[in-house]
């Protein structure tokens, strides 16, 4: 938590908004290039062979492998991960999502090239026998019934990126209630307790190769929540408002965080709302919002257990 905190401190500015947005932009131009000219694909693919050797574009380019075929249901699937990746923007703030959407496609980009090293291992006779750049870069390549080469690299894509935004979803938020075919009502832990269950089957009953993709793109589900542990102990809608209150100081419309310091007046991040000081008063004094108080009421440690909770509803009685 503190490591996360601290990073959102430092970078947190340089966050991409509506990362979802953009991902389903990347989508639509993929499927546009795939009816256009579906073996122009072969070039945006993820594979670290050709990556070593010059084609840096495919560390991005693999972005825009659709997850799947063009129709209704892919265009319904899409809607319900922009929607929930959305919410988990709007809750989590746009830095812990971009970190966590990265971090997911970075240990894709790694999964890629431990798929790379793998086949060394594996096929060292084959790689010998008709060249490297033939092993890593055909496609239809077969031995001993499974396929190898280029077609290992094609099954990357971000498909199980969006299942890991799913299960983020289902964790943090378990007991929403979603339409299951618009009909069945289910709560959304169930649902990433079957998703869990299916990816574990596809994962036991895939090879090598395909077991690597797979813990490669849910990785960043486990690394997020265990740095992040200390995180789901505040609901959602108190998190939401923490985002919304950063928010608020960074465009300045809090003028109650505007102190004087060195001169001139500057608008602070934190400020306790019983002593008033700021994180410019210790770098090292840590601020929490309380959840039993109306409004974003933020207090340093000192007083987050000790102050008297605010009531809009007691206000507006006096």
């Amino acid at each position: 938590m503190k490591f996360m905190y601290k990073m959102e401190r430092k970078f947190g500015k340089y966050a991409i908004r509506n990362l979802s947005l953009a991902l389903i932009i990347c989508y639509a131009a993929g499927y546009m290039l795939e009816l256009i000219n579906a073996g122009f694909l072969s070039y945006l693919v993820l594979n670290p062979y050709l990556i070593l050797r010059g084609q840096v574009w495919r560390l991005f380019s693999w972005i825009l492998i659709p997850p799947g075929s063009f129709d209704f249901f892919t265009l319904l699937m899409l809607y319900f991960y922009f929607s929930i990746g959305t919410n988990l923007e709007r809750t989590w703030g746009a830095f812990r999502y971009n970190f966590y959407l990265f971090g997911g496609m970075l240990f894709t980009i790694l999964g890629s090239f431990a798929i790379m090293g793998y086949g060394y291992l594996r096929y060292s006779e084959q790689i010998e026998m008709i060249g490297a750049e033939n092993f890593f870069t055909s496609l239809g390549l077969y031995v001993n019934g499974m396929p190898v080469g280029g077609a290992w690299f094609y099954s990357f894509s971000t498909y199980f990126v969006n299942m890991s935004i799913f299960l983020a979803f289902a964790a943090t938020f378990p007991d929403i209630q979603i339409y299951l075919m618009f009909l069945l009502p289910i709560k959304i832990k169930y649902l990433g307790v079957i998703y869990a269950v299916m990816l574990l089957w596809q994962f036991l009953k895939s090879g090598v190769e395909g077991r690597i993709v797979i813990a490669a793109s849910l990785l960043n589900f486990i690394v997020f929540f265990l740095l992040t542990r200390n995180y789901k102990k505040v609901s959602p809608k108190e998190i939401h408002r923490k985002q919304k209150f950063r928010r608020e100081v960074r465009e300045g419309a809090r003028g109650d965080n505007t102190v004087p310091f060195r001169g001139r007046t500057v608008i602070t991040r934190h400020r306790c709302a019983v002593c008033g000081r700021t994180e410019l008063d210790d770098e090292n004094l840590e601020f929490r919002f309380c959840s039993k108080c109306d409004g974003n009421y933020e207090y340093c440690m000192e007083h987050l257990y000790t102050h008297e909770h605010v009531h809009h509803t007691q206000e507006r009685q006096e």
